[in-house]
């Protein structure tokens, strides 16, 4: 039986941590960047009960967390990780800036709490997450 050796350990630990810490900031970098582009205030919306800009911006979230999550996995360096979890961000920021101008009337419709409009936008954004998590491999 092989002893524990504290120093790989605590190696392990580190990279744990740096990549933790990045990808919590990262995550709140892309929060920032959604919020600003949205034209409707989720929180708000959020606050007075509104389900569909919740669906929207949780999807949205979660779409970039996946394909964050691939570019940590996949990565040969931390740097390397920093520039996919960057591409990751500017793809769902994409499909949101698509799907607005293929819906003209998409975020007043989220904004009203119309469940369809939100729900198609989550579809997108947790496909685009999956297949860009998918595509980060080498």
């Amino acid at each position: 039986m092989e002893s524990l050796d504290l120093s790989n350990i605590l190696a392990g630990a580190n990279g744990f941590f740096l990549h933790f810490v990045a990808a919590a900031a990262l995550t709140g970098a892309f929060a920032f960047c959604y919020l600003w582009i949205t034209p409707y205030a989720e929180f708000k919306l959020i606050r007075e009960g509104k389900t569909a800009p919740a669906v929207a911006f949780s999807a949205a979230l979660l779409g970039f967390v996946l394909a964050l999550s691939g570019a940590i996995a996949n990565s040969m360096s931390f740097i390397d990780m920093l520039i996919w979890a960057g591409i990751a961000l500017f793809l769902q920021v994409l499909v949101f800036v698509g799907l607005r101008l293929a819906f003209a009337d998409l975020c007043k419709r989220i904004a009203d709490d119309e469940l369809g409009p939100a729900i198609m936008l989550a579809g997108f954004a947790l496909a685009a997450g999956l297949l860009s998590a998918a595509c980060m491999t080498y």
